[in-house]
């Protein structure tokens, strides 16, 4: 499978180091592997997503695996549907999509996992790391896919259009997503607000699809100081956070802190 032109959505041809579709637009392969489908008229900056040092305090988090329970119990959903194109929306650094792809190749060769990401460090680092997968640039709103041409899609966290994503997905395809149950990240949260609001476990409504599956997966994370100042800097939150409770993290010889998921698997009605 191939991509979609961003500017005419025309079928995309990979010639030698370059995508190019009938109309004659060009994106070149960069040399890490990935490609930008990210015209500059869709960007509203000059980098979007994560900068640098976001990116890089995901990855150090994550190298941790303290959510290695959470891609293990997405992985399994989409091996129980056996699905052969799919699509990890926000991918960041790649740590679930290679998973995904491992998991997946363990039973079958056939299959393919796309990872997609509005920032482009990102997904440099990724596909520079994970070779085995296909990793894009390109807007979550504006997917470089044709119609009905995946199996499966993954989101976590990502925001993407319920209309998109019908209009992407075939006619047996299902969608997992994974959203913030009531006490995720309580205790950093504590640190920050006088009053902390719980997340609000409500389901999407997402019009042509109907929930076939809904687990919550909470588990205690014991973190080390610099784990729980990564955490914080991957966080919307971390923008609230003053000077001192930032150090105060950092100086942190152990912290204690819940991860709290809802993971809900959808198929199209």
């Amino acid at each position: 499978m191939s991509y979609l032109c961003p500017l005419c959505h025309k079928a995309l041809q990979l010639n030698q180091r370059s995508y190019q579709c009938e109309n004659n637009h060009q994106f070149d392969v960069a040399k890490e592997g990935y490609v930008n489908l990210m015209p500059v008229q869709h960007k509203r900056s000059k980098d979007p997503g994560d900068n640098k040092e976001m990116m890089q305090a995901r990855r150090r988090f994550l190298n941790g695996d303290h959510y290695h329970l959470l891609r293990q119990t997405v992985a399994n959903l989409l091996k129980q549907h056996n699905p052969q194109q799919v699509l990890d929306i926000g991918c960041g650094e790649g740590y679930y999509t290679h998973y995904f792809q491992q998991t997946l190749s363990a039973d079958s060769m056939n299959n393919e996992v796309f990872g997609l990401d509005i920032s482009k460090i990102a997904i440099r680092y990724a596909a520079k790391r994970y070779p085995d997968c296909r990793f894009s640039v390109a807007s979550s709103h504006r997917l470089p896919f044709a119609d009905h041409s995946l199996d499966a899609v993954v989101r976590i966290y990502a925001p993407c259009k319920a209309e998109e994503l019908d209009r992407v997905l075939d006619d047996n395809g299902i969608l997992i997503t994974v959203t913030p149950a009531a006490r995720h990240l309580y205790q950093l949260k504590e640190l920050i607000y006088q009053d902390v609001m719980l997340h609000d476990e409500s389901g999407e409504e997402l019009p042509r699809f109907e929930l076939s599956h809904e687990q919550k997966l909470s588990y205690p994370m014991a973190l080390s100081g610099q784990d729980a100042f990564d955490l914080l800097q991957m966080t919307p939150f971390a923008w609230r956070a003053s000077a001192a409770i930032k150090q105060q993290l950092l100086n942190a010889t152990r912290f204690e802190c819940e991860a709290d998921f809802m993971i809900r698997v959808y198929k199209k009605s």
